[in-house]
């Protein structure tokens, strides 16, 4: 078995969630899941089948994420993950949509920083032990980093 990191592309403004699941009909899931949760989200969604053909299954409405997702997905190689990058919405608007997909079984990270992914790999197949979702903390919150955050939630919306 030999272990390696996998960077994954994220465009400008976009955020990415990595997953794992179990079924071909996925992708659609997915699809239905992003534009049911947010009027007018932009993404794309790449899955890598795992057996029969094994091939990466694509669905989106913005090429852009759409082809850089599949990108991610081939370089990541894993069987049963999948990625998706998204714009004009948060992962917190969809993750729990996306976890009580019957499919899903479980969601590596969603984020907008930089991810590398760590994959194992064997004779059969990669799959995915975990992620590096953004970098070390470079020290403890001070009053004025608390009153930045406060600010950021109230200017995004997210609190009053």
């Amino acid at each position: 078995m030999e272990f390696k990191t996998v960077k994954m592309e994220i465009p400008q403004e976009a955020n990415i969630i990595i997953g794992q699941t179990h079924f071909i009909k996925t992708t659609e899931d997915l699809y239905e899941i992003m534009v049911n949760s947010v009027p007018g989200i932009k993404f794309g969604i790449a899955f890598c089948e795992s057996s029969g053909p094994c091939l990466i299954r694509a669905e989106g409405n913005d090429e852009e994420l759409k082809s850089t997702a599949i990108k991610n997905a081939s370089a990541l190689g894993a069987g049963h993950s999948f990625v998706i990058l998204l714009r004009k919405a948060f992962p917190i608007n969809l993750l729990n949509s996306i976890k009580n997909c019957r499919e899903v079984c479980s969601i590596f990270c969603a984020t907008a920083n930089s991810v590398e992914v760590i994959v194992a790999e064997t004779n059969q197949g990669r799959g995915v032990m975990g992620v590096v979702d953004g970098f070390k903390p470079k020290g403890i919150e001070e009053e004025k980093d608390i009153k930045e955050r406060k600010k950021f939630l109230r200017e995004i919306g997210y609190k009053l």
